[in-house]
């Protein structure tokens, strides 16, 4: 497999860790949108989130824990912040590996895009 994020996962390329455990890993952004922009990912590999099933639950469940753990370490949590996950190519997603995108250190407008 070819996946960017496995290859992290995997140390084969390098990122700034934020977090880190047996089941997800928080890193920065290659390529921040605001102040603050770190992504949230599996370690598992699912391309999209079509690809989850219920039993992915308890992984699954534990990014927006995370990205809200890292945002308050960043000083981000009380201001706000957005957490977005694209699917697919209308959807935005450019990494087929799903992952979490948090934002935050500015105000965000609506809609998004």
């Amino acid at each position: 497999m070819d996946c960017l994020f496995c290859k992290l996962v995997n140390g084969e390329i390098p990122a700034k860790i934020l977090f880190e455990d047996d089941d997800v890993i928080a890193f920065e952004d290659i390529a921040p949108q605001a102040p603050h922009h770190f992504l949230v990912i599996p370690k598992k590999h699912f391309s999209t989130l079509n690809d989850l099933a219920l039993e992915d639950a308890p992984v699954i469940g534990k990014l927006p824990i995370v990205a809200a753990k890292v945002a308050k370490e960043k000083g981000i949590a009380d201001s706000g912040y957005r957490v977005v996950m694209n699917c697919n190519e209308q959807g935005g997603q450019t990494v087929y590996h799903i992952h979490m995108h948090v934002l935050g250190g500015r105000a965000m407008s609506w809609p998004p895009g």
